[in-house]
């Protein structure tokens, strides 16, 4: 039966609005401040000196710096319920490279619940934080599509980042990946200045789609206080990293009132003074995913097209 994603989560979120928890027995739903009873050891078979589960071959091709991914079918592109989604396979390439089956996965910006739905697909526990209650609704309804009885769960939760701490012990995270609210990117009316002009003038043209209003959200500071905020909430997780547990944030750089902000730098600086360490900078390239570019800055103002590629930064926990 052919139905998109988007409408079938769209049908469940309201499902879910006028249903009682008893009658949604599928989706997990957790008090705000109950640390959840989640697993965190790994069930695979593999030796314990491996940091995951791949073959040789497979390990070599994650050793190209460059990644490419495409949307699939279960993933929600439009903007009117989230502004900005990354693709399934970019989370789950992360879990696979730096995970076994069974360990625990935390996204602190978890949105709709992309990360948590790599998750359920390859036999990890994960949790997942958000501050909009709807985003967490679309996440739990997401996860109940794809229920699978393989031992593992995933956990959407409504609360700030800051709080994470609270629901986690320490040393069992393996994992912690994110993209998180992009300081200022969405806070200004859309332009769609990297789409040509005949496609420029969308539904979404002229639109602000901040993620939210909230005073607790870090997608609405400046990018270095961005930064900064985003280690502080990045040091209260530390203590639940496992030992080189890896630390994984998509990022790109802001373009501000004809100035470029290097985001991904001040997020280096910031984790590396909280005590993490940087293991990787690997590139998102998206150019399969830009159609018809547009131009803008010619001829003497020369900008790169921002859409056509992202960084993925690696840290990990240092060693005890």
């Amino acid at each position: 039966m052919e139905i998109t994603a988007t409408k079938r989560v769209g049908e469940m979120v309201k499902e879910l609005e006028m249903a009682t928890v008893s009658e949604l027995p599928s989706i997990e739903i957790l008090e705000r401040g109950k640390v959840p009873d989640i697993g965190h050891e790994k069930t695979c078979e593999c030796p314990s000196n491996h940091i995951n589960c791949l073959t040789p071959k497979e390990w070599l091709q994650s050793q190209v710096a460059i990644w490419e991914f495409s949307y699939e079918k279960r993933d929600i592109r439009d903007k009117t319920i989230h502004p900005a989604v990354f693709p399934i396979g970019l989370p789950a390439k992360c879990i696979k490279l730096f995970t076994h089956e069974g360990e625990l996965v935390i996204d602190p910006f978890a949105g709709i619940g992309t990360t948590l739905l790599a998750a359920q697909d390859l036999n990890r526990n994960a949790v997942g934080f958000d501050l909009k209650q709807e985003y967490v609704n679309v996440a739990r309804c997401r996860l109940a599509q794809g229920r699978l009885l393989n031992g593992t769960q995933q956990i959407a939760i409504c609360d700030d980042a800051r709080n994470i701490p609270q629901y986690l012990k320490e040393n069992t995270v393996s994992l912690a990946i994110t993209s998180p609210p992009y300081s200022k990117f969405l806070a200004k009316p859309k332009l769609n200045k990297s789409m040509r002009g005949d496609l420029r003038n969308n539904k979404h043209y002229q639109t602000i789609q901040q993620y939210s209003q909230d005073p607790n959200d870090i997608g609405t500071l400046e990018p270095v206080e961005f930064a900064q905020q985003l280690a502080s909430i990045y040091e209260g997780i530390l203590p639940s990293l496992r030992p080189k547990a890896h630390c994984v944030i998509n990022i790109n750089d802001l373009w501000w009132e004809n100035k470029r902000y290097p985001t991904h730098a001040y997020i280096i600086e910031a984790l590396t003074k909280v005590g993490y360490e940087l293991r990787n900078v690997l590139i998102w390239d998206r150019r399969n995913l830009v159609n018809r570019p547009g131009i803008f800055g010619w001829p003497n103002n020369y900008i790169k097209l921002g859409t056509t590629f992202e960084y993925i930064l690696d840290f990990w926990k240092p060693p005890d």
